[in-house]
């Protein structure tokens, strides 16, 4: 099929899709290493879900000692690398850096441990190995991060542990749904390979359907499945191609060349969360000429972060506020022509020949999750949507009890 004549060439979609944060050089991350006043009760290090002693790394990076500083990173959290990438820091660690308060810019505390566990990521150092088998076999069910973190300390500490992954990719939504230009697949799966080379055994393409079978073959499971497709309009024209939800848009440009994954001229993107701006922001750097986001409230309302707005809007991305999807026009040759919407004037159309909705994703309701003292449940599934780092320390927190009621005693003996 021919390129549309605004579709941009392979190596200006590389450029828009290279990293948004690049990686510090050696000369810039000492320089910044030192910035830190390595604060003794870390505000930086509460803010972190995942309670990293950022003081204690950022000084292992001062000294050059890379591999302790990502061991420190990694022992707490198994997706360090990734969330140095795409963890919303400016709002946790960052956020919470006492320079702020000083009126000046904070440490770059997640570039900084980009640095760091970049290193042993590329060095294929290893910093961790499995434990003394205990004899306890433990079945994971999803392979994303909130799972992997899981099977990760759990073979640490020397159980038996078995993922079963739907898709044909571990990695989850690091792999699938996170934007192209914060982290690519290839990281996301490089980061997954440290913790299936600990003896974690993958299964993929299993769906699993009854967790009360995994409990006659295993000692205890893990669910973290994350969440199910795309809330639906509920309004005329939905169906229309042209119209398809955020999370497979992503995911089709995140496993795909660039310009294989179709863009309109004009897009508009129903929803302000997190996801209609990956959605939005990407859609214009693919090449469409105007991309909009189209939220029902006000803009006080929206729930993306900040920053996020901001780089939207740097982006050259639209924003209609106070306009409710009223119906969803067709071009009367199978595609979208316009999004009427109701406004506080009245009703007009958006003009636009594709859509994408981002409105939230609804539980999955395929796999009933029993009450059971040998299940335990996180990330996403559990707490509605976050971010890495909150599916991370789920996954960290369910190995420790698992470990505990497995031996008995606690997860350092």
């Amino acid at each position: 099929m021919p390129q549309p004549e605004f579709r941009l060439s392979d190596e200006q979609l590389e450029r828009n899709f290279a990293d948004i944060a690049p990686p510090l050089t050696t000369d810039a991350a000492l320089l910044e290493a030192n910035q830190c006043l390595f604060c003794h009760d870390a505000p930086c290090t509460i803010a972190c879900p995942t309670h990293i002693d950022v003081p204690a790394f950022i000084k292992k990076i001062a000294t050059g000692n890379l591999r302790g500083s990502a061991r420190v990173i990694l022992e707490v959290n198994p997706f360090g690398h990734s969330c140095a990438r795409a963890c919303p820091v400016e709002v946790l660690c960052e956020g919470a850096c006492v320079l702020n308060d000083r009126d000046e810019q904070p440490i770059k505390i997640a570039l900084l441990q980009r640095h760091a566990t970049d290193y042993v990521l590329e060095h294929k150092v290893k910093l961790f190995k499995a434990g003394k088998p205990t004899g306890k076999r433990v079945a994971i069910v999803g392979a994303g991060p909130a799972g992997l973190s899981c099977a990760r300390n759990l073979r640490i500490m020397g159980h038996a542990v078995t993922v079963f992954e739907s898709r044909s990719q571990p990695g989850g939504l690091n792999t699938y749904g996170i934007a192209e230009y914060k982290l690519k697949a290839d990281v996301a799966l490089a980061e997954v390979q440290d913790i299936l080379d600990l003896g974690v055994e993958l299964k993929t393409g299993v769906t699993i359907e009854s967790i009360d079978q995994l409990l006659t073959q295993y000692d205890a499971v893990f669910v973290g499945v994350g969440l199910g497709n795309t809330k639906k309009l509920g309004i005329p024209g939905e169906d229309l191609p042209g119209v398809l939800d955020a999370i497979t848009f992503i995911e089709h440009l995140k496993t795909h060349p660039y310009r294989e994954t179709d863009v309109g001229r004009h897009v508009v993107v129903i929803g302000a969360g997190n996801t209609a701006i990956d959605a939005v922001t990407q859609a214009k750097r693919l090449g469409a000429a105007a991309a909009t986001i189209v939220y029902r409230r006000s803009e006080a309302d929206m729930p993306c972060y900040h920053y996020e707005y901001e780089l939207a809007k740097r982006d050259g991305c639209g924003f209609r506020f106070q306009a409710a999807p009223q119906r969803i026009i067709s071009n009367g040759s199978g595609g979208v022509s316009g999004l009427e919407v109701r406004t506080d004037g009245g009703s007009e159309t958006i003009p636009c020949d594709m859509v994408i909705v981002a409105i939230g994703q609804g539980p999955r309701e395929a796999l009933k999750i029993p009450e059971h003292p040998k299940v335990f449940v996180g990330g996403d599934c559990a707490n509605g949507g976050a971010e890495i780092v909150n599916a991370a320390a789920d996954g960290v927190a369910a190995a420790k009890r698992i470990h505990e009621m497995l031996t008995g005693g606690d997860a350092n003996g």
